[in-house]
């Protein structure tokens, strides 16, 4: 399920100093959310012990084959490996107590997928589920589309793998359905969405109301994106929803609190939890050069000076146009506390906001915190005289460059020096006192 996968990364400064992200809620989160608009989804329990694994698997009842699934964001999940060895979070039980002895090999595990990194996600919950069969699987997704200006639903008969994958294959399955947000979701809207994926008769109809329960879901809980992969349509003809993404936009957090009290944020980058909470705009990155920037183009701009000279960043992080001294002291203990950043590099320009308010935070941080790395600094544009001046009397040892391309190439040469005393044991100090 990888449709507005890049999206969901997305980052953007804002007046109020948020950051803004999406939020993804967990399969078993999706279903009871679902469950609660009448939309048909198979019955299960998440659990986080081996006792209710097996608990919940008995409930399902004899005779019921039962599916484990781990409970972690991201997708390619069946294909993912444990740091334990255990290979899949997805697997297929014909009892209670093999289903209970393979949740017991997810809990506490990170399980590494192709889309979780080297490092995987936490799996602190399992769900334990019925086993649905199946005479066909589809794919419907609901989102905002730019091109219409509103909602679209992209319907297509063939389902169970990544829109993707089917887009390439088979472009000729998909439909694009465009939804009037003054009219909703009208009936011949929804049958077209069931014709689009293949249903007929009594099935067709159950498709065109579970489209519409759907599509309220989508309105009324302010999502982004609604993704079945797949809805079924069982041997019986019955219409089931199998599995389900569902994202929500951080503007929406006030009209939601019963959403938004659904973040795990143990699927989430502690750094950008941490960012987050502050109210900085940040995405950790694999390299080792932190960057502090105010404005997302300058940002931007910075790290491709970081790559041109042979380095790498550490991270996207903007503080904006209204960070206060906390608020740089906050993203300067981030950048600290991060174990791969080996250099630290400073770009401000004065518009919004102050030069001086940035050194101030520069000082108040060497005063709370020991800074072990070396920190360029590059300040031009409103009140950057008395920025300077801030820095020259407080005694502070920084790396100054009034030039981009220089304050770039520092960084990096900085960088490589800590790399290689690192390697060789040998212990440089960069305390910023002097």
């Amino acid at each position: 399920m990888n449709i507005l996968r890049a999206a969901t990364r997305v980052r953007s400064s804002n007046p109020y100093g948020r950051q803004a992200r999406f939020l993804h809620l967990h399969e078993y989160q999706s279903q009871e959310l679902m469950r609660g608009y009448g939309i048909r989804v198979p019955r299960g329990t998440a659990v986080t012990t081996k006792e209710e694994a097996l608990a919940a698997a008995k409930s399902l009842g004899d005779g019921t084959d039962i599916v484990v699934k781990a409970q972690v964001l991201a997708g390619g999940r069946g294909l993912g490996t444990f740091e334990n060895g255990f290979k899949s979070g997805v697997h297929l039980c014909y009892d209670a107590k093999t289903a209970a002895d393979i949740a017991s090999k997810m809990f506490g595990q990170n399980l590494v997928t192709k889309q979780t990194g080297a490092g995987g996600k936490l799996c602190s919950k399992v769900l334990v589920t019925e086993r649905m069969y199946m005479r066909r699987e589809m794919y419907l997704g609901i989102l905002y589309d730019r091109e219409s200006q509103g909602p679209t639903i992209i319907a297509s008969r063939e389902g169970g793998s990544s829109i993707e994958d089917i887009a390439a294959s088979n472009p000729n399955a998909i439909k694009n359905i465009p939804v009037n947000i003054a009219e909703g979701i009208t009936p011949e809207v929804a049958d077209a969405v069931a014709e689009a994926m293949g249903f007929h008769g009594n099935s067709k109809k159950q498709c065109a109301e579970q489209v519409k329960k759907l599509y309220q879901l989508f309105i009324e809980k302010d999502a982004t994106l609604v993704e079945i992969n797949p809805m079924i349509e069982t041997p019986q003809g019955e219409v089931v929803c199998i599995d389900a993404k569902i994202n929500f936009d951080d503007n929406a957090d006030f009209r939601q609190p019963d959403i938004f009290a659904m973040r795990d944020t143990t699927q989430e980058d502690p750094r950008e939890v941490r960012a987050a909470e502050a109210g900085l705009n940040y995405i950790g990155l694999d390299g080792n050069i932190g960057c502090l920037v105010n404005g997302a183009g300058l940002a931007m701009a910075t790290m491709d000076i970081i790559k041109l000279h042979g380095g790498n960043p550490a991270n996207f992080l903007d503080v904006g146009g209204g960070a206060t001294d906390k608020q740089v002291t906050e993203a300067f203990t981030i950048l600290n506390d991060d174990p791969k950043v080996q250099a630290i590099l400073v770009n401000i320009f004065g518009g919004i906001m102050r030069c001086d308010v940035i050194a101030q935070g520069i000082i108040t941080a060497a005063k709370t915190i020991q800074l072990r790395v070396p920190l360029v600094v590059r300040l031009q544009g409103n009140k950057v005289d008395e920025a300077k001046k801030l820095i020259f009397d407080s005694g502070l040892r920084i790396i100054a460059a009034d030039d981009l391309d220089e304050a770039g190439k520092k960084a990096v040469k900085l960088a490589e020096i800590v790399q290689i005393a690192n390697t060789v044991d040998v212990n440089v100090s960069f305390k910023l006192p002097l």
